[in-house]
Parts: C-alpha cells; structure tokens; sequence
C-alpha cells in the first residue's frame, strides 16, 4: 500500500492544491461526508446485521478511511469534475492518519480495543510518509516523472490488485460463509454515492461537481482498512476480509455509477 500512496503522490501537481484554496465549499462538503455518512453508516449497518467483531472492525474501517485513488479514474469515466476529486483525496488522505483512528476508536471501541496512538502511527508510515515523499520527489526531478507519468497509475493499480487478490485467495472459503457481509458492502457503498449525489444536488453544484463528491464519498481507500487490520488487529484475522470485498464492489458500483 505505501507503493501505491507513494505512487499517488507522484502524480499530484502543484496546481492540483490550488483546488483546497478556490474550491473551500466543494472541499469541505465532500470531507465532512466522507468522515460523517460513512463511518456512522457502516457502525449501524455492523449492528443491524449483527456482525462478528472481526467483520464489524473491517467495515467499520473501511468506513473510517479516506477516499481512494481509483474514486479519481472513475469520476474522470463518469465526466465529473477530476481536479475537484484529486483535491478531495489529497485532503481526506493526508488528514487520514488523524480522523480514521480517532473514528474507529470512537465506533469500534464497544467490539475491540482500540489504541489510537498504533493506528495512527501506521498510517503515518502506510499513508503520509509515502504520499509527502512521492510529491517531494515529484518537486524535484518533474521532468523525469513527467517522462514516466503514465506508467505510475499502472504501478498503484498493481499494488492494490496484489493486496485484494492476497487477501481474498487466503479467506477463500470463508468469503462462501459471509453472505451477510455482502449485503452490507452494497448498502453502504450505495448509501455514499446515493448522500453524495443528493447533498451535491442541495448544496445546488452543477452535475460534474456533485458527480466528483458522490464518487468521492462512496469510493473509500480499502487498502488502507486492509493495511490497518493487519499492523493492529492481528488477533482478529477476518477484520481484512471487509476491506478486500470492499475494494472489489467499489469499483464494479463505481463504473456502473458512473
């Protein structure tokens, strides 16, 4: 995962935070949503289905994170807004390592013991470092980056397969057993993409913005969940198993949205 952040940082221009200063309402609309719906949408849907700790930690995580890099590529798909989308991931990322583990400490702390000061280390190390490091070394040879820029998507593409499809090769047989579970990954990704979409339309955006917020909102980083599950909940093995089915259903409902 920090391949692929380190990557996303690559490709993020100095233009591109320009959008955090002339774009303050789209920014702040889609952050306060994504760390607001999400979060509180996957700790009710853990409790309405009932969900063993391990599985409730993995949505409740994947809940908690930032938006992902693919929300991006999609919005681009679907005609939406791209620099608005690029803006709110770099924002909700590199506010990540302090909002995701406040929010799960605060959700799941009735399931597991959470300690905030590990989660936030390693998403310090998984996230931040990588990202910081990618833009810096981006500031320094642009030209040489610039001459492999289209490769880079490729490179965080191959990291996150690589994650996904580990995860899931490994729980094969368990992810038979866990039909509730994919009933609560479909609700909650649509819950994000239906709120995006509707408080876009109230906050009065035109389409191409309000497109941007709802992808954004509904598309979580789940590699990041998957990251975070394995660095602090080793003694709970299935709290990964979220985060992969996640990763998979964000992007067949993203292209479908879109």
């Amino acid at each position: 995962l920090g391949v692929a952040m380190f990557g996303m940082g690559l490709t993020i221009k100095t233009q591109d935070f320009k959008v955090v200063f002339t774009r303050p309402k789209e920014l702040a609309l889609g952050f306060v949503l994504q760390y607001t719906i999400m979060p509180l949408s996957a700790y009710v849907l853990a409790k309405v289905f009932q969900l063993p700790t391990d599985l409730a930690l993995g949505v409740i995580l994947v809940g908690c994170c930032p938006g992902g890099t693919a929300s991006n590529v999609i919005t681009y798909i679907a005609k939406g807004d791209v620099a608005l989308s690029v803006g709110m991931t770099i924002v909700s990322t590199i506010l990540a390592p302090l909002c995701t583990p406040v929010l799960v400490y605060v959700l799941a702390g009735s399931w597991v013991e959470v300690s905030i000061y590990a989660m936030m280390l390693s998403a310090v190390k998984v996230v931040l470092i990588p990202v910081l490091a990618g833009i810096l070394l981006y500031r320094l040879f642009p030209k040489q980056i610039d001459s492999i820029r289209d490769v880079l998507p490729l490179v965080s593409i191959v990291s996150i397969v690589m994650i996904i499809s580990g995860i899931i090769g490994a729980n094969a047989e368990k992810i038979m057993t866990c039909g509730a579970l994919t009933f609560v990954v479909v609700i909650h990704n649509g819950i994000g993409l239906l709120a995006g979409t509707a408080v876009g339309k109230m906050a009065h955006l035109d389409k191409p913005k309000t497109t941007a917020v709802a992808i954004e909102v509904g598309m979580q980083n789940s590699g990041l969940a998957i990251s975070m599950a394995t660095a602090n909940f080793a003694s709970n093995p299935l709290a990964t198993l979220p985060g992969a089915i996640f990763s998979v259903w964000h992007n067949i409902s993203g292209t479908i949205y879109a």
